[in-house]
C-alpha cells in the first residue's frame, strides 16, 4: 500500500497559477502510474492527468491540454501538477492517486479511476472569476 499526501492548493484568480505536489511513502517503489483526478461540488470525480514511471508518457484530459503539465520525480517519490491558466471551471478537490499494474486491456491509458489502488486525501483549488 502507498500512502499519499497532496499539498500545494488554495485560491487564486482566473488566469493564475497554482503547483500542486504529491508525496509518496509506503512502497513507492511498486508505482507504475501517478495521476491527478478531480471532483467539483456535485459532480462526479473525472480524470486530469497521468504519468508512467519513467516520465516519458503523459496523457491529459482534454479540457487542461495545454494548461497544465504533470512531472514526477522518483528520486523522491513526488508528483507534480502545475496548473497554469486557471479557470473558474478548474475549481475542484484534486486528488493524487497511484497504481502498481502496467498498462493493459480497459486499464490501458489510466483514464479510470478504477485503474488506481491508492488515493490522497485531496486537496481544495479555488478559482475566482
Amino acid at each position: 500500500q502507498v500512502q499519499l499526501v497532496e499539498s500545494g492548493g488554495g485560491l487564486v484568480q482566473a488566469g493564475g497559477s497554482l503547483r500542486l505536489s504529491c508525496a509518496a511513502s509506503g512502497r513507492p517503489s511498486w508505482i507504475y502510474a501517478m495521476g491527478w483526478f478531480r471532483q467539483a461540488p456535485g459532480k462526479e470525480r473525472e480524470f486530469v492527468a497521468v504519468i508512467n514511471r519513467s516520465g516519458s508518457n503523459t496523457d491529459y484530459a482534454d479540457a487542461v491540454k495545454g494548461r497544465f503539465t504533470i512531472s514526477r520525480d522518483n528520486t523522491k517519490n513526488m508528483a507534480y501538477l502545475q496548473m497554469n491558466s486557471l479557470k473558474p471551471e478548474d475549481t475542484a478537490v484534486y486528488y493524487c492517486t497511484t497504481s502498481i499494474r502496467l498498462p493493459t486491456g480497459a486499464c490501458s491509458n489510466f483514464r479510470e479511476s478504477r485503474c488506481y489502488d491508492d488515493w490522497g486525501q485531496g486537496t481544495q483549488v479555488t478559482v475566482s472569476s
